[in-house]
């Protein structure tokens, strides 16, 4: 699975939240129940890749999925500005915004990189006319 090419300094919502370490910043938000926690804003660049699934043979399925790797600082900080915006499986609720398109989606958690998978649906990838191995500007909010 690739990793982040590059990502941009972490963009916490709240000033507050910028004097705090990330697990600080969890800690204190997980004890205070997470209600009000400020959320966050952070711009990521990223290469987009495929994960293709096997057929019962071994053989490569047809159904494949698009995602951006999302890891480093930016992880770090969004797995501290998420506690009460969680799903399942430690998805977390965003709104994601690449070029002039705009929709909301959950980022899902990746034990490999440490971070998170933002999965890219097909009509965004033909709006903004994206393909496999393209560097793309993230615009991610909680």
């Amino acid at each position: 699975m690739p990793r982040c090419v590059s990502t941009k300094a972490p963009k916490p919502v709240a000033a507050a939240a910028q004097a705090l370490p990330a697990d600080l910043l969890r800690f204190l938000r997980e004890e205070m129940g997470g209600e009000g926690s400020p959320g966050g804003a952070w711009d990521v660049t990223g290469p987009l890749w495929r994960w293709q699934g096997k057929a019962k043979d071994g053989s490569p399925s047809l159904m494949s999925w698009f995602f951006i790797t999302i890891a480093g600082p930016v992880a770090e900080a969004i797995r501290a500005a998420s506690p009460g915006r969680t799903a399942a499986w430690g998805s977390v609720y965003v709104s994601v915004t690449i070029g002039a398109t705009e929709w909301r989606t959950s980022l899902f958690p990746s034990n490999e990189v440490g971070g998170y998978m933002l999965p890219v649906k097909a009509a965004v990838r033909k709006a903004e006319r994206l393909a496999e191995g393209d560097t793309v500007d993230i615009r991610l909010l909680i």
